[in-house]
């Protein structure tokens, strides 16, 4: 049987002591808001609806929109999902119907802040990140300079990519699922639910390969035959010269990428691929069985770090603080709020 529990990952700053204190005492205390990848056009067959919600999830809006403007809920597109203990603005998109645009609806728990007209259908990933506001109440004495030492380091080295605990389900067995898949051992019929356990084993791998990374000091380094991802393009390279690469690494216009591991993705080399290999059959996954996963398991790079952009920091009254700060696409909230707030519990911090 696969060893495929999350463990949990350790931390870029040990050293530095958190402020302790709780995110999500209201649902206002957690905003997130989708940073587009490109602006509507103003023209075509689509409607770009962009709209704050609270306490409602992405798909029930969805749902509503499609009742709403009269189409099947499959044609409602979104770039992500947002949590539904928050108060998040993203975009959707609807085919257009002929004629003026149509008056903005409104729901339980939503709002449509504006209609623009664009070409095509908004397709998941079709965002640059995410920025966030997040206040942090209950902090310990001196939480403002704890959080500052902390969030200097984040600025400078970037913050870590893991995958938050809610990729691996309420009982954390997501990944054990998707393993039983590749052994032909359990069936899926929910396509959702198959989709989701094959990426929770990706994430689970990456997970431990990104953890194995941070135990041996290599978090932000080069080691031969890793795979680089440049940030202006992600494009991707295998590192044959460490010391060549260090520059590249430190400025941050390199990033060592970990795997989604699957059957055709991009391969590291020399070390680097015994490392990755060593992690794979560390947790007893065969990685001839990723074939059985089909598209869903051809594999990818994910970046090790991320830069955490437009971070600041301010105090609330005298046991909060208030957190802003923005993120790539596909990376979690939680990887600032676990090195600011530290402790034994994760904070729970879901929107990616």
């Amino acid at each position: 049987m696969p060893d495929l529990s999350p463990r949990p990952l350790p931390l870029l700053t040990p050293e530095l002591e958190g402020t302790g204190g709780v995110v999500r005492v209201s649902e206002e205390d957690f905003r997130v808001e989708e940073l587009p990848l490109y602006p509507a056009s103003g023209a075509g067959e689509h409607l770009y609806l962009t709209v704050e919600k609270i306490g409602r999830n992405t798909q029930d809006v969805a749902r509503e929109l499609a009742r709403a403007f009269g189409v099947r809920e499959r044609e409602v597109g979104s770039a992500g999902l947002k949590d539904k203990r928050a108060v998040a603005v993203q975009r959707f998109s609807l085919p257009a119907p002929p004629g003026a645009v149509p008056a903005a609806p409104s729901g339980l728990g939503f709002r449509v802040l504006s209609i623009e007209r664009h070409g095509n259908k908004l397709r998941p990933g079709h965002l640059r990140g995410n920025r966030f506001r997040i206040v942090v109440r209950g902090c310990l004495p001196g939480a403002l300079e704890r959080a500052e030492a902390i969030c200097a380091v984040l600025r400078a080295r970037g913050a870590v990519n893991l995958f938050g605990p809610q990729r691996f389900g309420r009982r954390q067995d997501n990944a054990l699922l998707g393993a039983a898949i590749l052994r032909r051992e359990s069936t899926v019929r929910d396509r959702f639910l198959h989709r989701l356990a094959l990426s929770a084993l990706q994430s689970e791998l990456f997970n431990r390969c990104l953890a194995a990374r941070l135990s041996d000091g290599l978090f932000d380094t080069a080691i031969e035959g890793d795979v680089l991802r440049k940030r202006e393009t992600n494009g991707l390279f295998v590192c044959v010269d460490p010391l060549a690469d260090a520059p590249r690494v430190q400025s941050g216009e390199v990033d060592p990428a970990g795997p989604l591991p699957g059957h055709s993705f991009f391969a590291a080399a020399g070390a680097a691929l015994l490392r990755e290999e060593a992690m794979i059959a560390q947790a007893g996954i065969d990685p001839l069985s990723f074939a059985v996963g089909g598209d869903e398991m051809s594999g990818a790079r994910r970046p090790y770090r991320v830069p955490v952009e437009e971070l600041t920091l301010t105090a609330e009254g005298p046991s909060a603080l208030v957190l802003t700060f923005a993120l790539p696409k596909g990376s979690y909230a939680l990887c600032v709020l676990r090195e600011v707030m530290k402790g034994s519990k994760e904070p729970d911090a879901e929107d990616e």
